[in-house]
């Protein structure tokens, strides 16, 4: 098949969708079919590359404002736009569009697709739990559009219940509609080696550092924890609340076993999550948690949120604990336990390691697979397909 895949955000950007459209591009690549990545330009300009074998075009997508200003500004851009994504759609010849992460790129999509009959499928990654600018709230247009993809796409997918569920409750999907295809992870990647100051004994947990991933509230359990004073937090990522956390470390007088080394690389992320003694997912809100499996990857003992996703295929007590991060004396006293219990920590890191096999992105691409192939010979309304799908 020939296949579009037309994510919010590609490389050089670093993040989940990122990852997740990367892996199932190439794994799709390797199984004949023909793929290219359609992503944003993040400044409206436009261009055809090639990353790691993979033609991605970056293409403009502007979305009106509300200010007279920014309709005006719309209004001017918007044609040219248009214009690129059907140079791309007529360059490609897709069978079918799969979009990732509903942004301007599924805002183009979704008129694009109407417009040549081409049908397409909406994956939600979590954009609309794991926002802290809330766009979907206080942008009426990207909820709107948002519903009409919902209503419009041929299938639905999200990566889990818990991001399926909201579409649900707050964008109109249909209850029953929607399918829960779960991220994955690469098994064996190339590990790099811990950056300068970083050693001996730590927990670590990282990310983009923002408010919803709840750093702030593994520092304060990490202070009330009273672990050995040779035992360090790393906090990995780069972030608006970087600079709070620093702040807020030196407060609390434990800024001397604080690390924030800022952005990381993929081969350094690895290193760091191999090398610690606890691997933590502390988010108010987490849509599936990649970090998880990246700590189950490392051999690493998991601690994670109780919100979102990873109550969904962790299993507490037997590959990881799962504890509610805003409980901040709840969240230290698990740390002060596995620490002091070092046989249990080996335990749960050992089950996690085993159990992280079951999500490979061979096992993610099967699922699409599936998908692309009912949607090619489905019939041509979303109504009709969503029915040939789940009768399938």
């Amino acid at each position: 098949m020939r296949i579009a895949l037309a994510t919010s955000s590609f490389a050089p950007y670093i993040g989940g969708v990122e990852e997740h459209v990367r892996n199932v591009a190439h794994a799709l690549q390797r199984r004949g079919h023909d793929v290219v990545v359609w992503t944003v330009e993040r400044e409206g300009g436009h261009g055809v590359r090639e990353v790691e074998g993979i033609p991605v075009w970056d293409l403009p997508a502007p979305l009106p404002g509300r200010s007279p200003k920014g309709l005006a500004g719309f209004a001017a851009r918007a044609p040219r736009a248009a214009a690129l994504w059907r140079q791309a759609l007529r360059a490609h010849r897709p069978d079918l569009i799969h979009v990732h992460c509903f942004g301007p790129n599924g805002s183009y999509v979704r008129r694009l697709a109407r417009a040549a009959g081409v049908p397409w499928i909406l994956t939600g990654h979590g954009e609309t739990l794991a926002d802290d600018e809330n766009v979907f709230v206080s942008s009426r247009f990207a909820a709107h559009s948002l519903r009409r993809g919902l209503a419009e796409a041929s299938a639905v997918t999200a990566c889990s219940r818990t991001a399926l569920d909201d579409l649900i409750a707050r964008f109109g999907l249909a209850d029953g509609s929607g399918t829960v295809i779960v991220n994955g992870i690469e098994l064996d990647e190339e590990l790099g080696v811990l950056p300068e100051g970083i050693g001996g004994r730590y927990i670590a947990a990282i990310g983009r550092v923002q408010r919803l991933k709840g750093f702030d509230l593994l520092l304060e359990a990490f202070a009330r924890a009273q672990l050995p004073a040779d035992i360090s937090l790393v906090i990995g990522g780069a972030g608006p609340e970087l600079a709070p956390l620093a702040a807020r470390a030196a407060a609390l007088g434990i800024a001397d076993r604080v690390r924030l080394p800022g952005w990381l690389d993929r081969p350094t992320v690895g290193a760091v999550r191999r090398d610690a003694l606890i691997g933590v997912v502390p988010s108010r809100t987490e849509p599936f948690g990649i970090a998880a499996l990246e700590i189950w990857r490392a051999a690493s003992t998991l601690v994670a949120t109780t919100h979102g996703g990873p109550p969904e295929f962790v299993r507490d007590g037997e590959d990881g604990v799962l504890v509610d991060p805003l409980d901040i004396d709840a969240l230290a006293a698990v740390l002060a336990g596995l620490v002091a219990d070092p046989d249990r920590a080996r335990r749960l890191a050992d089950a996690g390691a085993r159990r992280v096999t079951a999500f490979t992105w061979g096992h993610v691409t099967d699922r699409y697979e599936e998908l692309y192939r009912q949607i090619v010979t489905a019939p041509a309304t979303p109504t009709a397909a969503r029915a040939t799908l789940k009768e399938a």
